[in-house]
């Protein structure tokens, strides 16, 4: 050590506390409030689309317990006539009862229809069936995959 050198009796440089992360910024603050508004306002869409489509999912239950039933009874008319009275049960809920109620027959099918692909559609056996003393032979699979795609796709006029 040069006793000439004012600088070597310096003590060494002392660094700075780093900087902590708490408390943040206020830009932090107004994107935390920002995301939790955003998140709450999503839920809250999510939960009511949810309780909205509540009819669909209990109208699911119900197609099952339909076809379950038809599976052991082997009764095709009464599973018919069942499933014309879920599918206009369901429609009334999603649409004005002046547009569904009077509908049968074939206009009830072209309605049921016009929201099914073409590999999913009533066929003309189902209108029949329903009024028919005789049953015609039915497909109840494919009634039962065009019901569930109805009820699942529908679209809801608000």
């Amino acid at each position: 050590m040069n006793p000439q050198d004012p600088l070597a009796a310096l003590h060494p440089l002392r660094e700075p506390l780093a900087i902590g992360w708490w408390p943040p910024a206020a830009g932090w603050w107004v994107l935390l409030l920002l995301t939790l508004s955003i998140l709450a306002v999503i839920g809250h869409l999510l939960w009511r689309r949810y309780q909205r489509n509540a009819y669909r999912r209990h109208a699911l239950r119900q197609l099952d317990a339909l076809r379950s039933l038809h599976v052991h009874s082997g009764d095709d008319r009464h599973y018919v006539e069942a499933l014309n009275a879920l599918l206009k049960s369901v429609a009334l809920r999603a649409y004005p009862a002046a547009q569904i109620a009077s509908r049968h027959g074939e206009p009830w099918r072209t309605f049921l229809n016009a929201h099914l692909p073409l590999a999913e559609q009533f066929t003309a056996d189902f209108d029949n069936a329903a009024y028919l003393s005789v049953t015609p032979t039915i497909n109840a699979s494919q009634l039962h995959r065009s019901a569930r795609y109805w009820i699942q796709h529908h679209k809801v006029i608000s």
